[in-house]
């Protein structure tokens, strides 16, 4: 493969990414183009990092590359983990032999098939968003050209998922400040207060009933109804 054609294939990968529309999409997009672009990927997955270290696999091509991510999680070790936390880039040629995973590597071969991995770190320059997962079949199968397109497609990839989440999260912000405001609206006019002591009422319903402010806001909207308790 020539440089001018890893970047046109990266540069058709980018404005592939951008045409996604929510973070699950583009993680989709993500490992399809993966498994599609790297010669000798089987199967792709995406680990992604949540709140309080917790580590999950939203979007695969395979069933063997779930699998194979899951086991990792569930035996607290693995490339995919290794790339999360330690390396931009753990590359094993035979999982079954390989020191590093002495629990998961020879489990993961005899379970799956899968028999190398590539697993590239997806960061930015703010934080660490997960790893992309690429697994073959055959022992050796990744070559210095197909690290080469891993690295640059983690990159687009790791830049396209953390902005689509941010997305998202703006999007989920400004639509609970709408509802919460509807709901302040309707206990305005019911009880006939100010904004400010319609939301501490919101507050204190919240905290009575044990729910979420998001959620009673939803309901008081949907309902037209305050729920039970003396509003006072």
């Amino acid at each position: 493969m020539t440089h001018s054609s890893l970047s046109e294939r990266i540069a058709r990968i980018a404005r592939k990414l951008q045409d996604a529309h929510d973070p699950l999409e583009t993680m989709q997009t993500a490992v399809d183009l993966a498994a599609a672009e790297v010669d000798g990927c089987d199967g792709a997955a995406l680990s992604i990092v949540h709140r309080r270290r917790r580590v999950d696999t939203p979007a695969a091509t395979s069933e063997t590359a779930r699998i194979a991510d899951q086991l990792q999680y569930e035996l607290g070790e693995g490339p995919c983990l290794d790339a999360i936390w330690e390396e931009r880039l753990v590359h094993s040629s035979d999982l079954a032999t390989d020191p590093r995973w002495p629990t998961w590597g020879p489990k993961v071969a005899a379970e799956t098939g899968a028999r190398s991995i590539m697993c590239f770190q997806l960061f930015t320059e703010a934080d660490t968003v997960g790893a992309l997962n690429l697994y073959s079949e055959r022992r050796g199968s990744f070559d210095a050209e197909d690290r080469d397109s891993g690295v640059a497609l983690a990159a687009h990839v790791a830049v396209a998922v953390r902005a689509a989440q941010q997305v998202q999260t703006m999007s989920e912000g400004l639509e609970s400040r709408t509802v919460i405001g509807q709901a302040q609206g309707i206990l305005m006019e019911r009880f006939e207060i100010d904004e400010e002591h319609a939301f501490a009422l919101l507050s204190r319903l919240s905290q009575d009933t044990n729910t979420r402010l998001r959620s009673l806001a939803d309901e008081i909207v949907r309902t037209r109804q305050v729920p039970s308790g003396d509003p006072a």
